[in-house]
């Protein structure tokens, strides 16, 4: 292993001291084949120190298995000559398939260099087949079409084989071109020449595909040196000046984020994506009908063509579906023959953290590197991603239509598919009336319920739940009933229109139906409802442990990274318990800004000596709502530019600027004196209004009017919005934005912790700790996010206050990040608000 003083990660610039500490802790974390946390302040380039650590580990270890295979057995009888020579052909063999590859990628550069104005903007370089653009296969025939196949559940070697092909929604001839591409579709042919090498490779994981746009922007600007002695399919002399390598890169995206039929892309939501998707390609569509951009047989070439264009250079997901459009093929499909030749893969969170999504597009994680940013959000990711809810609407829709559905088709339905649609007809009866009952019955807004409550109807005990919901994914069923229910729809419309909303309803409630046989503790299920949406059953799960632990263990090493990962206890007692205590790695640094760049208080009292205490039961009193607006607007005169403020909640924002806009008898209200100080903006609920107040806010403070945003933590504002520089000279929290512990999921929750702490042998007392601390650190993860929206970059500099008296406690205080630790003295953070005016004054005016 290199020593750390001379190792070179290829940073395109001069790195600071804290990025060279952090590329040489993830270097060594891969090394050692280990689960590293690690956190890195935003605007501390981590995306850069995580690619250039990534892959100069890789370009190292690229190396050593290139010498270890190509090793030759020594002998005091040989020559040296000889055993060289033996050497170098035993190093050409090794070579020769990526040379070939690397020699295709040369040429398409060289190609797509020279004509970048034309491939970009011209036409495709052949005719393609006419896509259909019609709605769906639904509207092709009569009405026989949706008539289910017999089922016979015995033959479940052969249904298990149709579910696979119908997972990944391939005919026979794009099974088998996947085979000879590699991709694990059954029992591969035996043809070694056709065989890919799986490359030793990164996966790269973000939350959204627009920051795995950013990663991958970062991305292009990194030149790693190659290590195979060739470039551009030309050979180079060993020991000669090192030679930059093009990285493979593969994204990878949805069938939502990739289609390129227009009939399937303009479906709607994903669920219908998929499913109109898979529609083309059953048996029943006819031939001129299908999707002609699936990969076949016949047009293997445009699979191959896509391929090399797609590893020639670094593109982001856009990028694939106008190649796609360009090649005439599915960028969805033929991504999958890109993924065992590329050295690097992105992919968002549902596609890595979802075992179903990983065995669709055929990626195995064994040996390999998987890195995941953004990983605060982690363990909510997975609760998302396994947790599901259904409605009451949903579940009368559903209802509905499997009883037309029945009553159609009843007389052709034979054997075991009669009994399997009765079954599902009455569970989803038992699940509706048990629904129903508690929306008459109860006045609560959320309500635990169990299993039995759900299958409570007649006859549902008699039900076999496994056998049953194997039948719904086997038998194609909510397939069938949606297509025929657009069917008569569209009939009724004489052929006219648009087709109904065409979301698979019982696809989704087949996800509920596998819910109800998940270990009853790794997750519990609640009635909901509010004044917003339709009343519902959710499933919650409450254990991500298990959903994680295949990527861990099926992975070399893993690295788990974020600009607010404290407090990171979580991570280990909650995800990675499993994990030995000598293969986990914990890192932070601070920032990249000096010290005197950073101003942090707590604020305990007003100047008037209320206690500034945001307790759910002292919340709501006048006096500390108007003191703390008499706060803000000393806070609105003193701080320059851009101040954000942090409320725990739309509800309590919306009363307190309620409050504030209340006149008073003499005076002018507090909304209105800050409004004095500053042109004041207010963060709402619905999504759409974010782009336009930012655009205000910003260009008030531009014209150097001064701007207070009023916003919510875990809200829009709170999370991807970069208040740098003048729009963020401070940054205020009100109050400790904590779960409401009365709720019937944080109980559940807590109950679990503490009895999973207790099974693990530990006592009642350590039991409750744990639950305390599990909960303490959910409100401080959102906390520490809102703080990281201020400190973008070295030469930036901000103030950080913190509105109420729990900061100043210990406990509280240890859980914030260490860079914000060290701006942020206990002697300090007990200071009267008059001495912090003047410390915030003293600050601004260095």
């Amino acid at each position: 292993m290199m020593e750390d003083s001379t190792r070179d990660f290829h940073h395109p610039f001069h790195p600071y001291d804290i990025q060279s500490q952090l590329m040489t802790a993830i270097y060594d974390c891969i090394s050692d084949g280990k689960v590293g946390i690690f956190e890195s302040p935003t605007g501390t380039g981590k995306s850069l120190s995580l690619i250039c650590s990534t892959l100069s580990w890789l370009r190292d270890e690229q190396k050593i298995a290139l010498d270890r295979q190509a090793s030759v057995e020594e002998s005091n009888e040989e020559p040296t000559w000889i055993l060289e020579q033996a050497r170098k052909q035993k190093t050409e063999q090794l070579l020769h398939r990526r040379l070939e590859l690397e020699s295709r990628l040369a040429k398409i550069r060289e190609k797509e260099s020279r004509l970048r104005l034309q491939y970009e903007k011209g036409e495709p370089l052949r005719k393609r087949a006419k896509v259909n653009h019609g709605n769906s296969a639904s509207e092709l025939g009569d009405e026989d079409q949706f008539v289910l196949d017999d089922y016979e559940s015995e033959n479940e070697a052969k249904a298990s084989t149709a579910v696979r092909a119908d997972r990944d929604g391939l005919s026979a001839a794009s099974l088998d071109l996947m085979r000879k591409l590699g991709e694990p579709c059954g029992p591969a042919k035996d043809d070694p020449d056709l065989e890919t090498a799986d490359e030793l490779k990164i996966f790269f994981c973000s939350r959204t595909h627009s920051q795995l746009t950013q990663f991958i922007n970062e991305l292009r600007r990194v030149r790693i040196p190659e290590i195979l002695g060739f470039r551009d399919g030309k050979e180079c002399l060993a020991g000669n000046v090192q030679q930059e390598s093009n990285i493979r890169h593969l994204p990878l995206g949805s069938r939502r984020n990739l289609c390129i039929n227009p009939s399937v892309a303009n479906a709607g939501n994903t669920a219908a994506v998929n499913e109109r998707c898979l529609d083309l390609q059953q048996s029943s569509t006819p031939q001129e009908k299908k999707c002609s951009f699936l990969p076949t047989k016949q047009n293997e070439v445009l699979v191959n063509e896509f391929r090399d264009h797609t590893l020639a250079r670094i593109r982001d997901i856009e990028d694939l579906g106008a190649l796609g459009k360009k090649i005439g093929i599915c960028p969805y499909y033929a991504s999958r023959a890109s993924i065992k030749p590329s050295e690097i893969v992105t992919l968002p969170y549902q596609l890595l953290l979802q075992k179903s999504a990983r065995e669709a597009l055929g990626i195995s994680l064994k040996g390999h590197v998987v890195v995941i940013d953004e990983a605060h959000n982690l363990m909510d990711a997975i609760t998302n991603i396994h947790s599901i809810t259904i409605t009451q609407s949903q579940l009368h829709r559903c209802r509905t239509q499997l009883r037309y559905y029945l009553q159609k088709f009843r007389n052709k339905l034979k054997g075991k598919n009669r009994v399997y649609i009765t079954q599902t007809v009455r569970l989803i009866d038992s699940i509706s009336d048990c629904l129903d009952r508690l929306v008459s019955q109860s006045s609560s807004v959320e309500v635990l319920v169990t299993v039995g409550d759900m299958m409570s109807g007649k006859g549902v005990d008699q039900i076999n739940l496994y056998k049953l919901v194997r039948y719904l994914a086997e038998s194609k069923l909510a397939r069938k009933v949606e297509g025929y229910n657009e069917y008569v729809a569209r009939q009724a419309l004489s052929g006219q229109g648009n087709p109904m909303d065409t979301t698979p309803v019982l696809t989704h409630i087949q996800g509920f139906l596998q819910a109800l046989m998940n270990p009853a503790a790794e997750g519990r299920f609640f009635f909901e409802r509010d004044e917003s949406s339709y009343p519902s059953f959710k499933y919650l799960l409450l254990d991500p442990t298990f959903h994680f632990k295949e990527v861990v263990e099926d992975a070399r090493a893993v690295v788990l990274a974020g600009g607010t990962m404290s407090p990171m206890n979580d991570y280990a007692q909650h995800l990675l318990r499993y994990v030995a205590t000598e293969r986990l790695k914990t890192w932070s640094c601070g920032h990249i800004v000096p010290k005197d760049n950073l101003f942090v208080r707590s604020v305990s009292r007003t100047q008037d000596g209320v206690d500034l205490d945001f307790s759910f039961t002292k919340r709501n009193s006048v006096p500390l709502i108007n003191g703390l607006g008499c706060c803000l607007v000393q806070l609105a005169a003193t701080v320059p530019d851009g101040l954000v403020v942090f409320f725990p909640s739309y509800a309590y924002l919306d009363q307190v600027s309620g409050q504030w806009q209340q006149t008073r008898s003499g005076s002018e209200n507090i909304w209105t004196r800050l409004e004095k100080r500053k042109i004041v903006f207010k963060e709402s609920k619905g999504a759409s209004s974010i782009e336009a107040t930012l655009q205000e806010y910003s260009k008030a403070i531009d014209e150097g009017k001064g701007a207070i945003l009023l916003s919510v933590i875990g809200g829009k504002m709170s999370e991807g919005i970069n208040f740098s520089d003048r729009l963020g000279r401070g940054v205020a929290v009100v109050g400790l934005p904590f779960p409401n512990l009365h709720s019937a999921q944080w109980k559940a929750k807590l109950d679990y912790i503490e009895q999973s702490t207790m099974d693990r042998g530990g006592s009642s007392a350590e039991g409750k700790a744990a639950g305390r601390d599990f909960y303490e650190n959910a409100c401080m993860r959102a906390v520490n996010q809102s703080i990281g929206r201020a400190i973008r970059h070295q030469r930036d500099f901000a103030s950080i206050l913190l509105l109420d008296r729990r900061y100043s406690t210990s406990r509280i205080a240890n859980k914030l990040p260490g860079w914000i630790k060290q701006g942020f003295h206990e002697s300090k953070a007990a200071a009267s608000f008059p001495e912090i005016i003047q410390g915030l004054q003293a600050f601004f005016d260095a």
